[in-house]
């Protein structure tokens, strides 16, 4: 992958074609998926994911070198991409943070209602005498922020990539070398793990849509002059350090437990429960309105995190299932739905559902 500064290859103009924006971004040494047409939610591929709910641990697609469980398939083989695309010329991009070392700041402009100044900057208190009028979006938390930390505000860093958003937001792309620390993916309204309100994290266990993608929406528009990530700031990194973003290393090796005697997860057991909940979520896309969405997303990742709580589940697949669950029902609401899904599966965690019994 070249460093910054290494390589001023153009990114993708907007006129290009969704597979040379694939090409372009496996040659940066990012892994891609593709994206549903016009979306920017991951294309299925099997029939039987939905209705089957499998993780992509177990999916025939994924072993085959097919598109399916958005990131879990993605890749930098040029061959591959050509066939992806070549089958689905209207495929969108998405971008897996992980595996390429990315960490990119969504920074929302979404109409919401501005929650209690203890929320817009976790474990930062904003003192009374900090006028908030006018605050209304991440734009505002994210300069909050770098005003606090007397940094450069990354939503006005000219040295790296940054892309405009259909929505009015936008993405901050940086790079972190391999041996640096990785870092969890998150929500800006996340009780648990946020930078700050209204400004997601992607990074490990997340996606990111590419530049020039284009969707019913509009288009990922680069800005600026940079066409490539900048390293991580230092600031930055302590930052996601402080609010719970670094994920733990796995020892080099690890001590092998005591020999005993365990029952066998029993996976089949957790998606028969599972599957009829995740159904009902996806039953809402028939009614954009009072189909009990959020109430049925709720409960599907409450029971899904007490079968990752007792084994049944990992909590990669569970996310994944839930995630592409509540995309089919409500495409144009993930930043929501994910919040729903974070809180519920939490909640969930804390009573492990044993599934003792059944086949």
């Amino acid at each position: 992958m070249p460093r910054h500064g290494e390589s001023r290859r153009t990114a993708p103009a907007e006129s290009v074609s969704p597979l040379d924006v694939a090409l372009w971004c496996a040659a940066q040494g990012w892994p891609v998926h593709p994206l549903a047409p016009g979306r920017k939610t991951p294309a299925a591929n099997c029939d039987t994911c939905p209705p089957a709910a499998h993780p992509p641990q177990g999916c025939p697609c994924v072993a085959d070198g097919r598109w399916c469980h958005g990131f879990h398939a993605a890749t930098t083989e040029h061959a591959r991409l050509s066939a992806w695309w070549g089958a689905q010329p209207a495929f969108g991009v998405g971008v897996s943070c992980g595996p390429a070392g990315l960490v990119v700041l969504d920074v929302d402009a979404h109409s919401a209602e501005v929650p209690d100044r203890t929320r817009l900057l976790p474990g930062i208190t904003i003192h009374e005498q900090v006028n908030l009028e006018g605050l209304a979006s991440g734009f505002d938390t994210l300069a909050l922020l770098a005003a606090y930390r007397k940094q450069e505000n990354p939503a006005e860093d000219g040295t790296t990539l940054r892309v405009r958003t259909p929505s009015g937001g936008l993405h901050i792309w940086y790079q972190t070398p391999p041996s640096a620390v990785r870092y969890r993916s998150s929500t800006g309204s996340s009780p648990k793990v946020a930078l700050a309100w209204q400004v997601d994290v992607r990074a490990t266990g997340g996606y990111i849509v590419a530049p020039a993608t284009r969707t019913t929406a509009g288009t990922y528009v680069p800005v600026g002059a940079a066409r490539l990530p900048a390293p991580l700031p230092e600031w930055l990194a302590a930052e996601l350090q402080r609010t719970g973003h670094a994920v733990p290393e796995q020892p080099a090796h690890p001590p092998v437990p005591a020999p005993r005697r365990v029952a066998k997860p029993d996976s089949t057991a957790a998606h028969h429960l599972l599957g009829p909940l995740l159904a009902e979520v996806e039953g809402c896309a028939a009614a954009s309105h009072g189909a009990s969405f959020t109430e049925k997303l709720n409960r599907a990742a409450y029971t899904a995190g007490g079968l990752v709580a007792a084994g049944h589940l990992t909590d990669s697949g569970a996310r994944d299932l839930l995630t592409s669950a509540a995309d089919a029902a409500r495409p144009h609401q993930s930043h929501r739905s994910l919040a729903v899904i974070t809180s519920a599966l939490s909640a969930g965690l804390n009573r492990p559902l044993h599934l003792k019994g059944r086949t």
